[in-house]
């Protein structure tokens, strides 16, 4: 799939795990970097497409890491980007952007350092890189679940929540961290 394009409008494609989504990223990185390297403590590659050899949706996710005392100077910078800001969707500590027009397929965050939200990227994305089983079954999941829910994001989120929990339990996510968590997938 062209990383430009995505899926028809609210229809859920899953493919297999392409090698040029980390050159992908760098690009997308590359773009950002510049406008925010003063405040930026760093930006990551998440969701997915960060793993090798694992099943995703062809959209790249970003997390802008920042002090909470930069937030609405991150907000500021990535509109001048042509970022477009969303508010936090539901999910406290990460604001969300809808990208400029005409860039690659992507979501971009800009999370406080230490939020929760950060926190479960990181800890999911670390997890899976060191874990091929758990990279296998998961693709597997995400695949029968994009059959099972083409055109219903939300029931998507929803049904993989259970997999993602198992995962930061077993890293160590307190009960309360889970318990907020689940609330904001389901």
């Amino acid at each position: 799939m062209n990383p430009f394009e995505t899926a028809a409008p609210g229809e859920i494609v899953v493919v297999e795990y392409d090698p040029r989504w980390p050159e992908l990223f760098a690009e997308l990185r590359g773009s950002v970097w510049p406008a925010l390297m003063d405040i930026a403590l760093s930006i990551e590659h998440v969701g997915s497409t960060s793993v090798p050899g694992l099943a995703a949706k062809p959209v790249i996710d970003i997390d802008v890491v920042v002090p909470n005392a930069h937030v609405a100077t991150g907000i500021a910078r990535l509109a001048e980007l042509g970022y477009v800001h969303r508010g936090d969707l539901g999910v406290p500590q990460r604001e969300a952007f809808v990208r400029p027009a005409g860039t690659a397929a992507h979501h971009l965050y800009l999370c406080p350092v230490g939020s929760l939200a950060l926190a479960n990227h990181l800890a999911i994305r670390d997890y899976l890189r060191e874990n091929p089983a758990a990279v296998r079954s998961y693709g597997s999941l995400k695949r029968r679940l994009a059959q099972t829910f083409l055109r219903d994001m939300a029931g998507y989120v929803r049904a993989k929540t259970d997999f993602l929990l198992a995962i930061l339990r077993e890293v160590g996510f307190s009960e309360e961290r889970l318990a907020e968590i689940e609330r904001m997938n389901r």
